[in-house]
């Protein structure tokens, strides 16, 4: 799968290899994600493969942009109201003298 190709050739499911490559990872951390219940999958024939259906692991994909945007806006917000606040300024903790020591 190291070429792009369409949704509709790849199939419903997608072996645990198809997956490590799309995800750009090694095949035991795809294992990994898929026994601690992280990435859905089913275990399909006799010798019991490991199945992702593509539609789970595109959720998967979207949920995980979900996640890193609400970190980064999680992040924004612990910065976002400090100089207001403080009436402008940083405040400085340990200051010696008592006085507000101003951002830089």
């Amino acid at each position: 799968m190291s070429d792009p190709v369409s949704s509709a050739s790849i199939g419903r499911f997608l072996t645990l290899a198809d997956t490590a490559e799309i995800l750009n990872l090694t095949l035991s951390a795809a294992l990994d994600l898929v026994r601690t219940g992280e990435l859905p999958a089913i275990r399909i024939g006799a010798a019991g493969a490991w199945r992702v259906e593509r539609v789970v692991l595109e959720s998967y994909i979207e949920a995980k942009y979900e996640e890193a945007r609400r970190m980064s806006l999680w992040e924004q917000s612990d910065f976002a109201n400090i100089p207001e606040l403080s009436g402008g300024r940083i405040l400085r903790p340990g200051a010696t003298d008592g006085q507000d020591r101003p951002e830089p």
